[in-house]
């Protein structure tokens, strides 16, 4: 059996257009739990930990960093935040955008 290391397998995927677009939109999705995943192990902490110290559970923290977070709050990101000593910042930005717009 032949050993593929996943970083040679996503570079072959992503030289299709489909696919590229499609992983970039789940890129987006899953950056929420990649700062909390960076901010919670820059501390030295588990999940039972910053759950703890945000005053609710493991499992929430472990679904928040799967990226399974639909229904997440701003109040529960505020939480997490005062626990990590950061801040969420949300963004709106328009679906398309015509050439006579400004960012």
């Amino acid at each position: 059996m032949k050993n593929f290391k996943y970083r040679d397998i996503l570079e072959k995927e992503l030289a299709d257009a489909e696919f590229r677009r499609e992983y970039e939109q789940l890129e987006e999705e899953f950056a929420v739990a990649k700062e909390i995943i960076r901010l919670r192990k820059n501390k030295g902490w588990t999940q039972k930990e910053l759950a703890e110290r945000a005053n609710t559970s493991q499992p929430a923290i472990a679904r928040l960093e799967s990226g399974n977070y639909q229904n997440v709050s701003l109040s529960f990101l505020r939480k997490l935040g005062d626990a990590l000593d950061a801040v969420p910042v949300v963004h709106m930005r328009p679906l398309h955008q015509t050439s006579g717009q400004h960012a």
